[in-house]
């Protein structure tokens, strides 16, 4: 079946999973809300821990990152059948970095912005997987999760 949209609008999906990046591991949930056929907006909650040395000592270091994205699905413009999901968007996020009081290695608390392209499969109509890849965001390497339309 060709042309139809991913998630519905006034439809809600909820992510879970893994991230790769250079500070941990990062384990996220989130959730998208449908608000027109080929655009979401999402909301998404991580958080991570790592170990450090610096100045010939091992510190352990975590990170809690709060984000929104907005998400536009190329699946009626690119004809792809709905049981993939192919989309490309834009996030906003704060990230609390937590560390030692006596490390006074690098660190960096604040906003950060990104972007984000991904593809979705489908095993069900409800259940799939997903795979991201993004820059400048707390997945600078991608995600990999499952994916509930709820």
């Amino acid at each position: 079946m060709f042309a139809q949209a991913p998630i519905a609008q006034g439809q809600s999906q909820f992510n879970a999973g893994i991230g790769l990046s250079s500070w941990g591991v990062p384990v996220y949930v989130g959730l998208d809300f449908g608000v027109h056929p080929d655009i979401t907006l999402g909301a998404e909650a991580s958080v991570r821990s790592y170990n450090r040395r610096w100045s010939d000592r091992r510190y352990s270091h975590s990170i809690i990152g709060i984000s929104g994205n907005a998400n536009y699905h190329l699946n009626r413009i690119l004809e792809i059948p709905s049981n993939w999901n192919l989309y490309a968007g834009l996030n906003l996020g704060f990230y609390i970095w937590n560390s030692p009081d006596d490390y006074d290695g690098p660190r960096s608390s604040g906003l950060g912005v990104g972007a984000q392209v991904g593809g979705r499969y489908y095993f069900t109509d409800k259940f799939g997987i997903n795979l991201e890849f993004g820059s400048g965001n707390a997945y600078s390497g991608g995600k990999l999760g499952i994916s509930i339309k709820l």
